[in-house]
């Protein structure tokens, strides 16, 4: 059998979940025996693979690269797994949604907060542009698998690895399907 090809994307948020994968500890020494991780943000490869088998996707979609990246990845990945609540809800990142637009965040946060000189950022290529909603996974690709948690507690990542490692389809029930960290 052909090793999983795995993969980890980290979108708008605070990579508390990523934090949370890595607490899988020896596990990860285990996965590595069956699994190939060909993306993630704890290594270097700044193309996204195709033919990826599964991907945890932790995030909101908040910019244009969030978005660009999020297609991508639908379209190269067999199992999306909306990873935290971020990703499932658009939790944290999307508390600047009640404001309306990106605009009142960036004047706020850059021109009237600001100490010095006060400018918007606005560097193409460089600074992505906000969307004007932060939106959650689900609204903009289809999921296949939807990870709750704040971040996730790594027993419930590594329920849903199991299985997927298993060539069974990744599903969640009881107490996993409850928002927070389940802790």
């Amino acid at each position: 059998m052909d090793r999983l090809k795995l993969a980890t994307v980290w979108l708008g948020g605070c990579s508390g979940c990523h934090m949370s994968f890595l607490d899988l500890d020896e596990w990860l020494i285990d996965l590595a025996a069956v699994a190939d991780v060909v993306f993630t943000p704890v290594m270097d490869v700044k193309e996204y693979p195709a033919g990826v088998d599964a991907v945890l996707v932790e995030g909101a979609v908040a910019n244009e690269d969030n978005l660009e990246m999020i297609l991508k990845v639908r379209e190269r990945s067999k199992v999306l797994i909306a990873f935290g609540d971020c990703a499932v809800t658009g939790n944290v990142t999307a508390l600047r949604n009640p404001l309306g637009s990106a605009l009142p965040v960036l004047e706020r946060g850059y021109l009237e907060l600001a100490d010095d000189t006060p400018q918007i950022p606005n560097e193409p290529g460089i600074i992505p542009r906000l969307l004007d909603r932060v939106v959650p996974l689900h609204k903009v690709v289809d999921v296949d698998v939807y990870m709750p948690g704040c971040p996730p507690p790594a027993d419930r990542i590594r329920r849903v690895l199991e299985q997927v490692l298993a060539g069974q389809p990744p599903h969640l029930e009881g107490a996993d399907l409850k928002f927070g960290s389940g802790r």
